[in-house]
């Protein structure tokens, strides 16, 4: 039997990237998956990659900065699949490269509603259903970016430094009541935010070469990460941050 049978896991952020290959490494393990985002062909394109493999899964459109939707996605999670396990807190925004004196604040406030205030709301909203089904396992996306700084991000830098205290926070609560909440730093990975954030020249070569491995990280890579975190085999594992940066931090 495969360690997520009769499992069900939550997905924010599947659309693409670290999200649509962790949805896929959830239900290759065989766990229902559901996949959430705002972009909903993008969406059921991660859906039919489940399905390819005789996996279960479901599109869920919503916007984590809206409680709304975040109380909606995983009522309907309930709703379609009768509990939920496991949660990959996933979905975030970046920021592109801006002197602090020139970031607007409607950029600041993007940026915190989504990979802040919408972590926040997505376990606010998952742990009771968790709790109910016996207990599980929360993993929050934060980045190598929450434990280190960088000029020029200071919104990015300041977002994932909390999802790391909201983890540990979160942790420290849930632990006893056989919740386990745990943080994935990636490093620089090859995904369309990636590609967003080094459109620049020369910024992609300059993000590769902060990596002592010599490149930048597959999705695969992290999803598996937060498989393991997830799973039994890390039974021991609460409040913990999982660096996966190709050796960035350890310079």
């Amino acid at each position: 039997m495969k360690q997520f049978e009769g499992k069900v896991a939550i997905v924010t952020g599947g659309t693409s990237g670290i999200g649509r290959a962790t949805a896929v490494a959830f239900a290759r393990e065989a766990a229902k998956v559901v996949v959430t985002g705002r972009r909903e062909e993008q969406g059921l394109e991660t859906v039919k990659l489940i399905e390819e493999i005789g996996g279960e899964g479901l599109f869920i459109k919503t916007d984590i900065r809206i409680a709304d939707d975040v109380k909606a996605m995983v009522e309907k999670t309930v709703s379609a699949f009768g509990r939920l396990d496991y949660a990959f807190n996933n979905a975030g925004v970046e920021q592109g490269f801006t002197a602090f004196p020139e970031l607007e604040e409607k950029h600041f406030d993007k940026v915190m509603d989504t990979n802040v205030k919408g972590v926040w709301l997505s376990m606010k909203y998952q742990i009771p259903e968790i709790l109910k089904a016996g207990g599980g396992a929360i993993v929050n996306c934060a980045s190598v970016a929450g434990v280190i700084g960088m000029a020029n991000a200071p919104a990015y830098i300041a977002s994932k430094h909390a999802v790391i205290g909201l983890t540990k926070a979160a942790a420290l609560e849930y632990g006893k009541q056989n919740i386990r909440i745990n943080s994935v730093l990636p490093g620089g990975i090859e995904t369309p935010m990636i590609d967003r954030f080094a459109a620049q020249e020369g910024v992609r070569d300059y993000l590769a070469s902060l990596h002592p491995i010599g490149r930048l990280g597959k999705p695969d890579e992290i999803a598996e990460a937060v498989i393991w975190l997830c799973s039994e085999k890390s039974s021991f594992v609460i409040g913990h941050s999982l660096l996966a940066d190709g050796g960035w931090t350890a310079q």
